[in-house]
C-alpha cells in the first residue's frame, strides 16, 4: 500500500471494521438462531444454518453492517415447516424486521414473548395457521411502524393498545375471524398516508367518526357487517386513494358526499346506501374502478369526464338509477304535477 493516503488508509481501515463486524455473529444471537432452528425441528429450510458460517450469512438472516447484530429474520415460503412460533424469537433484542409469511403448517398463538422486542419497526405474520387473538402487548412496541397479520386464523376483537402506537402507518389483518367493533382511535396518531385493511373478517358495528381526520392513502373495511354512514371517509381533500367498503350494511345518503380528489378506486357496492351519485364522480381523472351496484341509488348517472370508464356493472341492482349506460331516464310529461 506504499503511496497510499493518509485518507485511502483510513477508508480502508473503516471498510475492514465494517465487514468484519458484519461477518462475525454476536453469541447471543447465534444462540437464540439455534433456538429457532431446534424448536422448529431444524427445517430444510434452514440448511444454511451451519456451525461453520457466521449467522449473518445465513439464509433468511439480516445483520447490521456496523454492528453485526441481527436485525432482521425473514422466513418466506415453506410448506413443510411446522410448529408454533418460537419463544426465541424474543432473544433477538435488536431485531427490527420479524417476517414469517406463508408458512402454512405454523399455529398457535402469536406468543406473548415477543413483547420484548423494542425495537421491532415491521412485524408480518401472514397466511399461516396461527390463530388466538391478536396480542394486547403489540400497542407496547413502540417503534412498530407496520403491522401485517393477514390470512391467518385470529379470532376476538381487534385490541384498542393499537391505537397508541404514533409511529404505526399500516396495518392489514385481513381474511382472519376477527369480530367487534372497529377501536375509535384506531391510526389517529398515524402519520400521513396510513393505510388499513380489515376487509373478510366479522366486524361489525359503525365506522369511527374519528376516522375523519386520519391521512388515509388506503383503506379496505369490505366483507364485514358494518353498519351507519361511511362519510366520514369522504372529502375532497382527503388523500385517499383505494377505498373499498363494498359487502357490508352501510347505509347513508351519497347525494352530497364529495369524493378524494386522488381517488383511483372506489367500491361501495352491496350496501343499503341512497340517493344520487354525485355529479362530481365525473371529474375525478385518476378513477379507473367506480362501483355503486347493488345499493338503494335513484336519479341520472353522471356523464362527461371519465364515466365512460364505467360499465352497467358498476350500477347494476339500484332502486332507480337511470341513464348511460343503464336504460334511458323517463322524461316527465309536460304540465306533470308535482
Amino acid at each position: 500500500m506504499a503511496g497510499a493516503s493518509p485518507l485511502h488508509l483510513l477508508l480502508s481501515f473503516l471498510l475492514l471494521v465494517s465487514m468484519a463486524a458484519a461477518d462475525q455473529c454476536h453469541d447471543d444471537d447465534h444462540a437464540a438462531l439455534v433456538a429457532i432452528d431446534t424448536a422448529l425441528g431444524s427445517p430444510y429450510h434452514f440448511a444454511s444454518w451451519t456451525p461453520d458460517s457466521a449467522c449473518c450469512d445465513w439464509y433468511d438472516v439480516d445483520c447490521d453492517a456496523d454492528t453485526g447484530r441481527v436485525v432482521g429474520l425473514r422466513v418466506y415460503q415453506d410448506t413443510n415447516m411446522s410448529g408454533i412460533i418460537p419463544d426465541a424469537i424474543a432473544n433477538l433484542t435488536f431485531l427490527e424486521t420479524l417476517t414469517l409469511h406463508h408458512l402454512p403448517a405454523i399455529s398457535g398463538a402469536i406468543p406473548d414473548s415477543l413483547v420484548a422486542l423494542s425495537n421491532l419497526s415491521e412485524l408480518t405474520i401472514s397466511y399461516t395457521g396461527v390463530s388466538g387473538p391478536v396480542p394486547s402487548f403489540l400497542g407496547a412496541l413502540t417503534a412498530l411502524t407496520l403491522l401485517d397479520l393477514s390470512y391467518n386464523s385470529l379470532a376476538g376483537v381487534i385490541p384498542p393498545s393499537l391505537a397508541d402506537l404514533i409511529n404505526l402507518s399500516s396495518i392489514n389483518l385481513r381474511r382472519n375471524r376477527l369480530s367487534g367493533a372497529i377501536p375509535s382511535l384506531l391510526l389517529s396518531k398515524s402519520p400521513d398516508g396510513a393505510y388499513l385493511q380489515l376487509s373478510h373478517n366479522n366486524l361489525s358495528g359503525i365506522i369511527p367518526t374519528e376516522f375523519a381526520t386520519v391521512n388515509f392513502s388506503y383503506v379496505d373495511l369490505s366483507r364485514n357487517t358494518l353498519s351507519g354512514d361511511a362519510t366520514c371517509l369522504f372529502g375532497a381533500e382527503k388523500a385517499i386513494q383505494h377505498l373499498d367498503v363494498s359487502r357490508n350494511a352501510l347505509n347513508f345518503d351519497l347525494s352530497d358526499v364529495e369524493f378524494p380528489e386522488q381517488l383511483t378506486y372506489a367500491d361501495l357496492s352491496h350496501n343499503a346506501i341512497r340517493g344520487a351519485i354525485p355529479a362530481q364522480v365525473a371529474t375525478l381523472d385518476g378513477l379507473q374502478q367506480f362501483n355503486v351496484s347493488f345499493n338503494r341509488l335513484c336519479g341520472a348517472v353522471p356523464t362527461g369526464g371519465n364515466m365512460s370508464r364505467f360499465g352497467r356493472y358498476s350500477y347494476l341492482h339500484n332502486k332507480c338509477l337511470c341513464g348511460t349506460p343503464l336504460t334511458a331516464c323517463r322524461q316527465r310529461p309536460v304540465g306533470y304535477l308535482h
